[in-house]
């Protein structure tokens, strides 16, 4: 009985299917199982709690109605001035990009 079972084992051993198919798809199969406990973990925690206003103020946590920081946010914007600003030109490849700057301080100062 044993000679058989190694005479069997030995012609496995020497068949291409056997030899590459069968851990492959056992990687594939056992692949499966292992995957699926990393993506339950995802779907667990999809739904997390969330703090009410109320346990996030004991903890200490400083909660602002979001519309009234979308007006803060829009009045900081308001305040700065969009039409105070400079277009700069770049020296090009060929200029000497000492002598644009210079240019550029000279045509400040001639401004200021």
């Amino acid at each position: 009985m044993t000679e058989s079972i190694q005479r069997l084992l030995r012609k496995a051993g020497q068949n291409k299917f056997f030899i590459r198919a069968i851990p492959f798809a056992a990687f594939v199969v056992g692949g499966s199982f292992f995957l699926k406990q990393f993506s339950t973990l995802r779907y667990e925690f999809r739904n997390g709690k969330r703090l009410s206003p109320e346990e996030a103020a004991a903890l200490g946590i400083e909660v602002k109605d979001i519309k009234s920081a979308q007006k803060e946010i829009l009045q900081e914007i308001q305040k700065e001035e969009a039409d105070d600003w400079q277009n700069i030109r770049g020296p090009r490849p060929w200029e000497d990009s000492k002598m644009i700057q210079d240019e550029q301080r000279q045509d400040n100062l001639k401004k200021s």
